[in-house]
């Protein structure tokens, strides 16, 4: 059995404003990128990085967006797309769940300029087609709106549905109101297998799985074909986020998943970054490990596109 895994990295921006402010000789330069690279030529890594078209002004009024991006470093963006990779994400980082009840041509406006911008600074061999959203859940607009992007397959959320209670204490971080404004028939809650306990009842959209579809794409490469709409529908992580893992622990968390087909696994990119309040000085090596060990177990990586 051929063994693959796939890494992904989401919410990403501040690596595009750095490069374009400090101009650096070479992307690889960037503390960021640097990383990624040594993983890759040591372990063979590959890595969709999974962008934000701006910066939000949640952490100041320093707007910057992939328009502002410089070309300069196109070639060596192009050079690297056999492992590196960018794609679809969301606007900017807030609110939380921004997909969930999305109107066809927001899904489509911002799919669109990033797109349109990442091919412009990194050229089309970078640009991904599969799709992981911002937080996960996407409205059906939403799923049909990407669909007519020219993608054709999507991370979904997996778990168990459950019914609003009404009472919008039982979800955290304002997220009741996520889930009521502008609602669509397929919005629902479901409850999610995750090592935060904060979130372990999440929004769910038209991306959703249960039941036996569930157990058909989880932790294997199976895609599920949406009936309607035509989208494939699959699950692009196995439920280990390196920004909740522990360096010591990374070894006992990836050791029961090392016998499936597939794995897949992701963090975050402001994990990297020292003036971030979650700043995690050990995020680099963390990228680092989780790539020996799935070289050193026989993975090989992959890109879905």
């Amino acid at each position: 059995m051929k063994k693959l895994t796939h890494f992904y990295i989401d919410d990403v921006i501040w690596v595009f404003r750095d490069l374009t402010r400090q101009r650096p000789a070479s992307i690889f330069d960037n503390f960021f990128l640097k990383v990624l690279k040594e993983a890759h030529d040591k372990y063979g890594l590959k890595a969709q990085l999974n962008v934000f078209y701006r910066t939000d002004f949640y952490y100041g009024m320093d707007d910057f967006s992939l328009a502002d991006m410089t070309d300069a470093y196109k070639a060596e963006f192009e050079a690297a797309s056999d492992w590196l990779k960018m794609g679809f994400h969301s606007r900017q980082e807030f609110p939380d769940y921004p997909w969930v009840n999305a109107k066809y041509e927001d899904v489509k406006q911002v799919f669109e300029d990033i797109r349109r911008e990442v091919t412009r600074f990194a050229g089309e061999n970078s640009f991904t087609y599969a799709v992981n959203p911002h937080w996960l859940p996407m409205s059906k607009a939403g799923v049909q709106a990407l669909y007519d992007c020219g993608v054709r397959l999507m991370s979904v959320t997996l778990g168990t549905p459950h019914e609003y209670s009404g009472d919008p204490t039982t979800l955290p971080y304002g997220h009741a109101q996520r889930l009521l404004s502008n609602r669509q028939p397929e919005t629902r809650l479901f409850t999610r297998d995750t090592l935060d306990a904060s979130i372990a009842s999440s929004i769910c959209g038209y991306n959703h799985m249960s039941g036996d579809v569930e157990e058909i794409v989880k932790n294997t490469l199976t895609s599920y074909p949406d009936g309607e709409i035509g989208m494939n529908f699959t699950k692009f992580g196995g439920g280990i986020i390196l920004n909740l893992s522990d360096l010591a622990t990374l070894d006992q968390e990836f050791a029961p998943l090392l016998g499936n087909e597939y794995i897949g696994y992701c963090t975050h990119e402001q994990y990297s970054y020292p003036d971030y309040f979650g700043y995690e000085p050990d995020h680099g090596d963390k990228i680092l490990k989780a790539a020996e060990i799935m070289h050193a177990n026989g993975y090989t990586y992959f890109f879905y596109d």
